[in-house]
């Protein structure tokens, strides 16, 4: 399509009479009438094999049959066309499809603004000073409801039937639940497939992160296709472990390291938290557990009368801690910490951080839906390293891993 030339916009500038920019949005509107009505009048010509007024070319019992008046919704507004229509009824205008009154592209343009964390109102009033269209708060909670249904769809798609690595792990938020305001957590689970991509298998809504809503979680995994998963890495939650034992007994379950160096930080002073915590890298950079074990001996030695129960954590959870030392570099960079997941976290944050209080379950579900579904567009390279990871992975676990290579 070529462009006005100068001539061309100084002629549509004095024919129009434009001085002001409510001018120019107005002739603009005018124009983009006119556009619509011209492309529905083509369009019936083209669905009736002749031009208007050259019946000596018809070769259709068919014929134009008047106009019918219809208002729309556009991006300049709403306006009036006139429709054209045919006498046998079988005319179906594509650029104002029949029954659609909305052809601004209005409904994608209020989801895509809530799944950048507007809320209804601020999506009311800018959808107001933008089009000139009035969408009530109400409406838009109404629109964006119809992306329930492919919510419902994703949560129950069918899974690979094995993943390498599985994270879990949960972020809370405060939601409004018969008029009192709680605490809810949002479940998520990532996955790192086969061919080494990463997919958000599921995000569950429910009550403050307990063990027993988990093993709920990992059962639906079970009945959505998932046989096997070779690593789980989790963060601390009592119960857990026993969770994944009950559905995924085969399973190899990795604390997260960073996740356990968080938790016994909060009996160290803070002028002691750079010493104690370089202390500690010697443990879980250790090239074996062996090594890690001796390691540790010694900053319990060094630490053990200052911060016994920073000493006890490391202890208690030494069996959950350790899985990661009998691995290769390569695979012990993916599993020993949970950050790939808390990476997916901060996304979420970055758009929900406006949301103080949720008004209900839907409205939080339908929001990490949108900004998960917009995260995970963008995950389309492999993970790094990821044929040095798999070939390591089938000399590990050969008969697991080899029956689910394409």
């Amino acid at each position: 399509m070529s462009l006005l030339t100068k001539e061309q916009l100084r002629g549509f500038i004095k024919e129009n009479n434009l001085q002001t920019v409510p001018d120019i949005y107005n002739a603009l509107k005018e124009l983009f009438k006119e556009t619509l009505q011209e492309m529905l009048e083509a369009e019936l010509s083209t669905n009736l094999g002749y031009e208007k007024y050259e019946k000596k070319d018809k070769e259709t019992t068919n014929s134009r049959n008047g106009y019918s008046q219809k208002t729309v919704k556009t991006q300049f507004g709403e306006m009036e066309l006139n429709i054209p229509r045919d006498r046998e009824g079988e005319f179906e205008p594509i650029i104002v499809p029949k029954h659609k009154r909305d052809i601004s592209g209005i409904e994608e343009k209020i989801i895509s603004l809530y799944a950048r964390g507007m809320s209804t109102r601020d999506i009311h009033e800018q959808i107001k000073d933008i089009y000139g269209i009035e969408v009530s708060a109400e409406m838009v909670s109404k629109i964006t409801d119809r992306i329930i249904p492919e919510i419902r769809e994703w949560q129950s798609r069918p899974l690979e039937k094995i993943y390498p690595f599985i994270f879990m792990d949960a972020i809370h938020y405060k939601v409004r639940t018969e008029n009192h305001i709680i605490n809810k957590a949002a479940y998520i689970v990532l996955g790192i497939t086969i061919e080494g991509t990463k997919d958000i298998l599921g995000i569950w809504i429910g009550e403050n992160e307990n063990s027993r809503f988990w093993l709920g979680v990992l059962n639906e995994l079970k009945n959505r296709g998932v046989e096997d998963v070779l690593i789980f890495s989790v963060d601390g939650l009592s119960g857990l472990k026993e969770a994944i034992e009950a559905t995924f007994p085969k399973a190899e379950i990795q604390r997260c390291i960073i996740h356990q160096l968080r938790n016994c930080f909060k009996y160290v002073s803070y002028k002691h938290l750079k010493e104690f915590s370089k202390d500690f890298k010697a443990v879980y950079q250790a090239a074996s557990e062996e090594i890690a074990r001796d390691k540790f001996e010694e900053v319990k030695k060094k630490w053990q009368s200052s911060y016994p129960f920073a000493i006890k954590s490391w202890e208690n959870n030494w069996e959950v801690l350790i899985p990661f030392y009998k691995f290769p570099e390569e695979i012990r960079k993916i599993m020993y910490t949970t950050n790939i997941i808390e990476g997916f976290h901060r996304q979420l944050r970055k758009v929900t951080k406006s949301k103080a209080i949720f008004p209900n379950d839907e409205s939080l579900e339908k929001m990490l839906f949108l900004v998960a579904k917009n995260v995970m567009k963008k995950w389309t390279q492999r993970y790094k390293n990821w044929d040095m990871v798999l070939n390591q992975l089938m000399i590990m676990y050969p008969e697991r891993v080899e029956k689910f290579i394409r």
